[in-house]
């Protein structure tokens, strides 16, 4: 069988207004563009994944309405498997409001719909996939229990797990040692391991915290200044290419689903990480969430 991505998580449609500056609370924003993307993180991360090249299994939730059934559409059109997209006949398809600032900052609301019922059972149905040399890559914009059953599972299973720790939450502590490599941002190291990640020395520090909890490669991404990377034979930080931000939504994602191209392709992780930056600096450059995600061709 041929090794592949899975993917595990949330499908959203993403309902951006772009505009001069975020509202305060009680304030209105007048004056800005209006747009409607597909999103979701785990959606996000397969379409990176699949567009820079390798096979990708998407495994979610969607609702049965118009908003999942596009979504669906999106799926197949960018060449993901969807043998295992759920669709929930009781709730409704996850949206998410985005707002984007003239800086490309942004702030975002989701109602996750159908992507809060995907369950163990809907991972117990997809265990055919659960193949060793295949990766797992998840978030976690689905409920928590799922999420942790899911990197045990393929852990078990001899696969390589990927977590990118989104939206943050706490996670329990015996799932750690379970996973290959872990890439919060900032907000998400700080809530994880209660270190302020600001530059290199706090950095380290969270990375330290990782490692004793188990976790074999650690991986910070620190926006335009780049990633942290502590693994087996690197730790520092690698830079990422200087690029003019329009939209930042789902940089992360891009970051996560090219890092998992890359160790698909079994490059060391350092090179993956340069990978991952180069990805992400293209999707900054660009609006909208899977929409911004590059080709092989344009890396």
């Amino acid at each position: 069988m041929m090794k592949k991505i899975i993917v595990v998580g949330s499908s959203n449609t993403d309902m951006v207004i772009k505009a001069e500056k975020l509202a305060t609370p009680g304030e209105t924003v007048i004056g800005g563009k209006f747009l409607m993307n597909a999103g979701g993180k785990g959606a996000n991360q397969a379409v990176a994944t699949a567009r820079l090249g390798c096979p990708t299994v998407f495994v979610c939730k969607i609702g049965d309405d118009i908003f999942g059934r596009q979504a669906h559409q999106q799926f197949v059109q960018e060449g993901i498997n969807t043998d295992f997209v759920v669709v929930d006949t009781e709730n409704p398809s996850g949206v998410a409001l985005i707002n984007v600032d003239a800086k490309g900052e942004n702030c975002i609301t989701v109602a996750p719909g159908a992507n809060a019922h995907l369950s163990i059972e809907d991972i117990e149905n997809a265990s055919s996939i659960f193949e060793r040399d295949n990766i797992l890559l998840i978030q976690l914009e689905t409920p928590i229990q799922t999420v942790e059953y899911t990197i045990q599972k393929a852990y078990e299973y001899g696969l390589k797990v990927i977590l990118n720790p989104a939206p943050a939450a706490q996670l329990s502590s015996s799932v750690f040692p379970f996973i290959h490599t872990i890439t919060p941002n900032e907000t998400e190291a700080e809530l994880l391991t209660g270190v302020k990640v600001t530059d290199f020395e706090s950095a380290q520090k969270a990375g330290q915290v990782f490692a004793a909890l188990g976790v074999q490669n650690i991986i910070i991404t620190l926006g335009a200044k780049g990633a942290y990377l502590k693994s087996a034979d690197f730790e520092g930080i690698i830079e990422a290419p200087k690029v003019e931000a329009i939209d930042t939504t789902a940089a992360g994602d891009c970051f996560s689903g090219a890092l998992a191209v890359a160790i698909y392709e079994e490059k060391i992780l350092s090179e993956a990480v340069k990978f991952a930056c180069k990805a992400a600096s293209i999707a900054v450059t660009r609006m909208g969430a899977q929409a911004s995600m590059p080709s092989r061709v344009e890396m």
